[in-house]
């Protein structure tokens, strides 16, 4: 008898940029209500969610393994079991990349939500899920996620699931954390920062360049490429500083459109990699094809 499948494959796609590998590696999705956007009534997102053929306001989790000059990088550590059930396969798909998690020396995140932070370390335990890795962020990040002014005026959720969750998953990398404020800093070889805030205090982005080529890791300048890339004024709860979050994404967007860049989004659907085109008046995310050639 034919056996019927009951998994899906691995959440696990390469891509190279020049003479480094980036690994898009899938932590899964988080579903939610369209009531948590922002300069749009819920029920016209999910019409528009509607008429792409997404079933409601489903964001990908995405995470990319760097791989330059013999070492290993990884951007962003999905959502540990903070969240829900669908999220928090980095793990298994790592293995099936063929990653130890020992060997990443290095951890950059975009920021500090539960969705890109909160596979640093286990908190029953501590431990570090990367225990040879450094952690490297942009200085406001921390700086914010500290500020128990900033924690007491935060309402109860984000008081639980951003300031605490923060400051439990960094404190394993105290001693070994490497902040960064500039721009254009290289952080690992190939690798250089771009920051974008307004998502969060310090949000930022990534620039992976060799060979005379070159892939922008955006980070959260979009939740729901659906609509926002059309509709880049619409902003999300989460958002630190909504006008700023609008601002740098607009300027994104813009930038990714003029230079032609390649982006790739933890957000965007998985694996992830697109560009960005305008199209009447706004933008329009083109997702790149699947390169079985590699």
């Amino acid at each position: 008898m034919v056996q019927v499948p009951t998994h899906q494959i691995p959440g696990v796609y390469h891509r190279r940029i020049g003479e480094i590998v980036v690994t898009a590696l899938s932590d899964g999705y988080l579903d939610g209500s369209c009531e948590v956007l922002r300069n749009i009534e819920p029920a016209e997102a999910e019409r528009q969610l509607a008429a792409a053929f997404r079933p409601g306001r489903r964001t990908a989790v995405n995470c990319f393994a760097i791989h330059s000059a013999g070492r290993l990088a990884l951007i962003e550590t999905g959502s540990g079991n903070y969240l829900q059930p669908t999220a928090g396969k980095l793990p298994r798909n790592l293995a099936a990349a063929g990653i130890d998690p020992a060997a990443i020396e290095a951890v950059l995140l975009t920021h500090m939500h539960p969705d890109h932070s909160a596979g640093l370390s286990d908190p029953a335990t501590g431990a570090r899920n990367f225990p040879n890795a450094e952690l490297i962020v942009h200085a406001n990040e921390p700086k914010h996620w500290h500020d128990d002014a900033a924690m007491e005026r935060a309402s109860e959720r984000a008081r639980k699931l951003y300031f605490q969750c923060a400051r439990e998953q960094v404190a394993p990398y105290i001693d070994r954390m490497r902040t960064f404020t500039a721009a254009g800093q290289e952080v690992f070889p190939g690798v250089t920062t771009v920051p974008l805030h307004g998502h969060t205090p310090g949000h930022s982005g990534y620039r992976i360049a060799s060979g005379g080529e070159q892939l922008l890791i955006w980070g959260d300048i979009v939740h729901v490429p659906d609509i926002q890339v059309e509709h880049p004024e619409v902003a999300i709860e989460f958002d630190t500083d909504i006008h700023a979050a609008i601002a740098t994404r607009r300027r994104a967007l813009d930038m990714a459109a003029t230079d032609r860049l390649l982006i790739a989004g933890m957000h965007v659907h998985f694996p992830g990699f697109a560009h960005i085109v305008r199209r009447a008046g706004g933008y329009a995310l083109l997702q790149e094809p699947w390169d079985q050639a590699f």
